[in-house]
């Protein structure tokens, strides 16, 4: 009888780590964990291995992001090379079959979306160009709501029995960002037609969206540092083609941003790109909140 109990307790055990199994997720950048948990809740233990203060472009292969991708089901990033320097270095590395490419547990967001600035002719002379085009999808909500369904589908294969949970999750989600969306747009309807000064085109999808004119950069090419030949040129030009304010992501150096304001006296503003680049954007609605009040307060 003794036996007995004791196998039964083991099987009650097991039973429960199973139900209460999580699916673990290596997000790339900050407003993919975000999605992951907005979508997948506490279902989902989500390992971010970018902030919004850091360039995603650039940054160390370090172990505990090799042990992060690892024990992951699901690596989940903006792809279109925007991680091309350090993320295949961890895949390779983790040496974890269910989240190479092609697999599962791969899902590169920017394959899923209308990729804008896919270069003609790749020619790495002029500058950080990306052959898949402009990896910064996520500064259009409209492509949140094409990736967050991919995203969807791909947990619901990687834990079917929460299949119904991800779905009804999914279908909250998008009803409200649909909502959102419309209404964004009706706010920023002023901004439609204005021109502004950017440094790296991180901006190329809020652009796209918002109908904002882009009449200058602050890079003399794309991944180029400004440097004061070029920022003495954009000086000239915006005495020819006027500017309304300077706009920067938050983790991107104002140094440059903050020399041309003050001979020009155009506003910077300091965008937070991303999940968590300032206080207001503390999950995916905020982010878009504060990013449309911030460009409406600058651009007057």
């Amino acid at each position: 009888m003794k036996t007995r109990s004791i196998a039964l307790c083991l099987a009650w055990l097991v039973a429960a780590s199973t139900a209460q199994a999580k699916v673990n997720v290596f997000a790339c950048e900050p407003e993919w964990g975000a999605l992951t948990t907005a979508i997948a809740g506490d279902q989902a233990n989500v390992t971010v291995a970018t902030t919004a203060l850091q360039d995603a472009h650039q940054i160390q292969a370090r172990p505990s992001l090799i042990a992060g991708v690892r024990k992951a089901q699901l690596v989940f990033c903006s792809g279109a090379e925007l991680e091309t320097g350090w993320l295949p270095l961890l895949i390779r590395q983790a040496g974890n079959d269910g989240i190479q490419e092609g697999q599962p547990g791969n899902l590169m967001a920017a394959s899923y979306v209308k990729t804008l600035d896919v270069p003609k002719v790749l020619d790495r002379s002029q500058g950080d160009l990306h052959a898949e085009g402009n990896p910064h999808i996520i500064t259009d909500p409209r492509n949140l709501r094409i990736v967050a369904r991919v995203l969807t589908d791909r947990l619901k294969l990687l834990d079917t029995p929460d299949a119904a949970r991800y779905e009804a999750s999914f279908v909250t989600f998008d009803q409200q960002l649909a909502a959102r969306i419309e209404a964004w747009q009706k706010e920023a309807a002023p901004l439609r037609g204005a021109p502004i000064v950017i440094q790296h085109n991180v901006w190329a999808y809020l652009t796209n969206w918002l109908g904002l004119k882009v009449v200058a950069a602050l890079e003399p090419k794309p991944g180029v540092p400004p440097t004061t030949s070029h920022l003495a040129g954009v000086l000239t030009k915006l005495a020819a083609t006027p500017a309304k304010a300077i706009v920067v992501a938050a983790y991107e150096d104002p140094k440059a941003a903050q020399w041309l304001a003050g001979k020009t006296g155009l506003p910077v503003i300091t965008l937070p790109y991303t999940v968590g680049g300032n206080k207001a954007a503390e999950d995916l609605f905020g982010l878009y909140d504060t990013t449309i009040a911030q460009l409406l307060q600058g651009i007057k």
